[in-house]
């Protein structure tokens, strides 16, 4: 029997996690079905729960990886960008949808809450670093502590992911991420 490579594991893990992603992001949480989550994987469901316990599992480790990719571009470049890349859809569109299952099941579901609270302090975590490194570099507004300044960026992110979920037009919501942008950082000298 031939020998997998770590790199081919890791090449089917994610392959799974791309299909499963667009599949949750097309079906919802309960829609996605394991006949749904092969013909969106290609695979089997023999090879899919080889690498993921159950659909939780699964559905866990797509949250952990959107939250992970979420808070290096937080730690990049700030919340407010991850607000711009949901605006310009593409790939993180089937983020949203994740984002969107994590927030209803974590209304309705106890258990769902307490495994997710495992894994989702990454945001909040890289939101917070990047506002102190910014109020450190005296670019940040010294008014208002950074824990404030963080809820309110987290606030505005659950309140756009909400506008795009119920199908709003998007279009015009550059100039409010601007305005959101401003409201954090050190007014500029007159």
């Amino acid at each position: 029997m031939p020998r997998v490579s770590t790199d081919q594991l890791a090449a089917r893990r994610q392959q799974i996690l791309t299909g499963a992603r667009t599949c949750f992001a097309d079906h919802g949480y309960e829609g996605a079905t394991v006949r749904r989550l092969e013909e969106y994987t290609g695979l089997s469901r023999g090879a899919i729960f080889h690498y993921f316990r159950d659909k939780e599992a699964l559905f866990l480790a797509l949250a952990e990886q959107d939250a992970t990719r979420m808070a290096d571009v937080v730690a990049e470049q700030g919340l407010v960008q991850v607000m711009r890349d949901l605006l310009r859809g593409g790939s993180d569109r089937s983020w949203l949808g994740t984002r969107l299952e994590v927030s209803r099941r974590l209304r309705t579901e106890p258990e769902f809450r307490a495994r997710w609270q495992e894994h989702s302090g990454a945001l909040t975590a890289a939101t917070r670093a990047r506002l102190e490194r910014q109020a450190a570099a005296g670019a940040l507004r010294d008014d208002v502590p950074v824990p404030v300044l963080a809820q309110y960026l987290e606030l505005v992110l659950e309140g756009l992911v909400s506008h795009l979920a119920m199908g709003l037009p998007a279009d015009d919501l550059g100039p409010v991420l601007d305005l959101v942008e401003n409201a954090v950082r050190a007014p500029l000298m007159r």
